[in-house]
């Protein structure tokens, strides 16, 4: 498809039309297809156009839109995490052993840090861990 702006000879108006090729306009053109929606007149002809450049600008706005609302809602799960869950900090792997082995011990979910290593061996002694993206608190 091809948008060319367009100007009737007879009254001077201008409008814009798609096309399917350059070829297509042509043909429609030799065939007096292509009319004036003012006046009706067939003497239509293209004008100059400028190229449609893509605006940087726009498109870091759009991306810093994106990464904006990416960050509301990590925020918005942290903030759910910390009124919901224990911190334990770095004793999370201890914490979580302690909790998946000793049954009678009730306790509310977890959250801390814990290395790679730490993450690997819980998850194969079968103790559900999730990873999850923070975002250091930098108002404080």
């Amino acid at each position: 498809m091809i948008k060319y702006k367009l100007i009737c000879k007879s009254c001077n108006t201008d409008f814009d039309s798609w096309f399917a090729s350059s070829n297509e306009y042509e043909k429609l053109k030799k065939r007096k297809l292509i009319s004036c929606h003012n006046c009706h007149s067939h003497s239509v002809e293209k004008t100059i156009m400028s190229p449609q450049l893509i605006n940087n600008n726009k498109s870091e706005e759009i991306n810093s839109k994106k990464l904006n609302k990416v960050k509301k809602t990590i925020q918005n799960y942290q903030k759910f995490i910390k009124d919901n869950f224990k911190y334990v900090g770095d004793n999370f792997a201890y914490e979580a052993r302690t909790i998946h082995y000793n049954g009678k011990k009730k306790s509310k979910g977890i959250y801390g840090t814990a290395s790679r290593e730490d993450m690997k061996e819980l998850k194969e002694e079968g103790i559900d861990t999730q990873l999850i993206p923070w975002i250091k608190d930098l108002d404080n």
